[in-house]
């Protein structure tokens, strides 16, 4: 690939918003494209952006750089829909949307781009959450008409409920609703654990809002230790998987059945499968 090239990165641009602007023409354009709304297209945003965090890992463990390439192309093309949509409606472009955004980092940012000196990077967050809020409070968002904005408005409800409940709780520290320190969150933890084995095994509706209470404090606890929960579970997900496939190949292999296995034979090829594993 080139160096950089500001001239060509506008072209191409230039040549996927004309694209877009093809596909969502009523003359002509792709009829699955016409029908969609910024509803029915949200769905398609979210899976993009997992999809490149996916494409970051496959990367990070020897994929070829084209994955990632490929993905973020992808989510592109969400934000030139998103864009394009606005436009037919009158209400923004992409224009617009790329120098909202340009304004945003400038604004927030002024030890970049203007005169602010930052001590270290502890300032520098503080300096970042401090400016987000006055933002919040200038855009007035609260509750409903008259009241005051809150620190947990615009924490995105589309946000993985493990994400959004330690950005929940890290708003709220921000105002001194917090535990002092992961120790605190840890005993929370067990005093939730607690509850839960205390409830009748027919308790359905206690026992979910049990496990919800949890998995936030997990997640919180997760917060303390400077742990993206959503990435830890991610990768544990990932983890589970890969040496779930390979206990199917052993067991093929050996010509065993699945449903036939004993749990100490599933225990026997876990522990095969994590011995194989490099540390």
């Amino acid at each position: 690939m080139s160096e950089p090239n500001d001239e060509a990165a506008g072209r191409a641009l230039a040549r996927l918003l004309g694209v877009m602007r093809r596909l969502r023409d009523p003359d002509g354009g792709c009829p699955w494209d016409l029908e969609q709304d910024f509803q029915t297209i949200a769905p398609y945003t979210i899976e993009e952006a997992y999809e490149v965090a996916e494409a970051i890992a496959q990367v990070k463990e020897g994929a070829e750089p084209e994955t990632l390439e490929g993905e973020l192309g992808d989510l592109l093309f969400q934000v030139v829909f998103h864009a394009q949509m606005g436009s037919e409606r009158r209400w923004f472009d992409f224009a617009s949307v790329a120098d909202a955004i340009s304004d945003k980092l400038i604004a927030r940012h002024p030890h970049v781009f203007a005169d602010a000196r930052i001590g270290d990077t502890k300032d520098l967050n503080r300096a970042w959450e401090e400016h987000k809020a006055r933002e919040r409070a200038g855009k007035g968002k609260g509750e409903g008409e008259g009241k005051a904005p809150s620190e947990l408005a615009d924490v995105p409800l589309a946000l993985p409920s493990l994400a959004r409940a330690a950005k929940l709780g890290k708003r709220a520290g921000r105002v001194g609703f917090d535990w002092p320190d992961a120790t605190g969150v840890r005993a929370k933890v067990d005093e939730e654990l607690r509850e839960i084995d205390a409830l009748s095994p027919d308790d359905r509706e206690r026992r979910a809002e049990e496990l919800g209470d949890l998995l936030f404090a997990a997640a919180n606890w997760a917060r303390h230790q400077g742990v993206d929960p959503e990435e830890s579970l991610r990768l544990a997900n990932a983890k589970f998987e890969r040496r779930f496939r390979a206990m199917e190949n052993l067991a093929r292999k050996r010509a065993l059945v699945l449903e036939s296995l004993t749990a100490d034979a599933w225990d026997g090829l876990w522990n095969e499968v994590k011995s194989l594993e490099k540390p």
